[in-house]
């Protein structure tokens, strides 16, 4: 069978995406499944130094890690846009085709902007999640809304992005598009803006299907990670000088909802929410 592929995607920047991918592939390698995770955000490559920094964590202090398959996509030479968009493309294919059969899952993570190489992971997703932090200016790419009582004007941006992938997947016949919102960073409060925004998510997933997934709360823990490229999955580890607390253990069973929320392909729940 084909790779399953998750995209985590969303055209704003800062919404958690290079986190909640590097835990959902960490998440499947420790299930047992092959995960090749492409990072396609050329400049920042937050995704790549993620990886490598795990690499060299696991190398350094000898540390039993589940290993991820890295994939990159290089900037192209070429002085025309249209012929470096058409390099970056083609490579990106390449990597698509190579890691089809040789893997369970691919996770790619993209940039927080509207790029030729985002439009085609997109495109290539089976499963899409989009991270947003719990915020209005947040919500306002994926629909509008009426300033007077909150209510949901229409699909904005995103949203109208998102549909087209989903008519061309149909028109190549295609499985559906499963697309995932993931709400990042929610207050613990029961705050009037959390419930307004809850009430406009609950609408809009009604209105241009998809589903709403819990996400991470805005713990420091999650940044702390990244420089041993270590999840919250992966602790306790020796010699790291973080003792687990209730709020690592909280945020250990965030990522383990989202595991059982995303309902991928040939993922046992059960071992999921261990």
């Amino acid at each position: 069978m084909a790779a399953h592929v998750i995209v985590f995607g969303n055209e704003k920047g800062g919404t958690g995406k290079t986190t909640a991918a590097m835990h959902v592939a960490v998440a499947l390698a420790r299930l047992g499944k092959r995960v090749a995770a492409i990072d396609l955000d050329i400049r920042q490559r937050s995704f790549t130094r993620y990886i490598e920094n795990r690499e060299e964590w696991a190398a350094k202090k000898g540390a039993s890690l589940p290993a991820l398959k890295s994939f990159s996509v290089s900037r192209s030479a070429a002085k025309s846009l249209d012929e470096a968009a058409q390099e970056e493309a083609k490579k990106f294919s390449e990597i698509l085709a190579q890691t089809e059969n040789g893997f369970d899952f691919v996770v790619i993570d993209t940039p927080g902007s509207d790029t030729p190489l985002s439009r085609q992971a997109h495109a290539a997703a089976d499963t899409l999640v989009t991270p947003m932090n719990d915020s209005f200016v947040d919500f306002d790419l994926l629909a509008r809304v009426e300033a007077s009582d909150f209510s949901v004007k229409g699909p904005s941006l995103y949203s109208d992005f998102v549909w087209d992938c989903r008519k061309r997947r149909l028109m190549a016949r295609r499985p559906a598009l499963d697309w995932v919102v993931m709400r990042n960073r929610i207050a613990s409060a029961d705050a009037r803006n959390k419930r307004r925004l809850s009430s406009a998510l609950d609408t809009l997933s009604e209105r241009i299907g998809f589903r709403v997934a819990p996400g991470f709360g805005d713990r420091v823990i999650f940044r702390e990670l990244f420089p041993m490229g270590l999840t919250m999955l992966d602790l306790p580890q020796s010699g790291l000088g973080i003792s687990m607390s209730m709020s690592h253990v909280a945020a250990r069973q965030e990522v383990r909802e989202l595991i059982l929320t995303l309902n991928l392909p040939d993922v046992d729940t059960k071992k999921a929410a261990v």
